[in-house]
């Protein structure tokens, strides 16, 4: 079994800033990818950033250049800092994984999310 368990969301002020956490836990050899994504109402799932194993990291258009996306790989957690965060990012955020466990399966794994508001 794995788990994923995302914390740090909340509400801010236009400009502000917050961080993000999603920690993996269970069965674990090792984590390849691992990304954030956020959703609002009525509105599929996009990504939002994305960090590879090695730190190599992708990010939406949307939010280069105010978002920061790092990995711990001996604490298995990820992190997205959201600088000068706008309105249009408030959304629930949920951080995916692909893990792989000790009895060698893949198991691609989502959080439960957690909202970020944006006040204007």
């Amino acid at each position: 079994q794995v788990q994923l368990v995302e914390s740090g969301g909340g509400l801010v002020q236009a400009g502000g800033s917050l961080r993000l956490s999603c920690a993996a836990s269970g069965t674990i050899f090792s984590i390849n990818v691992m990304e954030w994504y956020r959703q609002t109402p009525g509105k599929q799932r996009e990504l939002v950033a994305s960090v590879t194993s090695g730190g190599s990291a992708n990010y939406a258009d949307s939010v280069k250049g105010r978002f920061t996306i790092s990995r711990d790989n001996a604490k298995n957690t990820v992190y997205l800092q959201m600088n000068s965060l706008k309105p249009e990012d408030s959304a629930v955020y949920y951080c995916y994984a692909v893990v792989v466990t000790t009895q060698d399966m893949i198991r691609p794994s989502w959080g439960q999310g957690t909202q970020v508001t944006v006040s204007s």
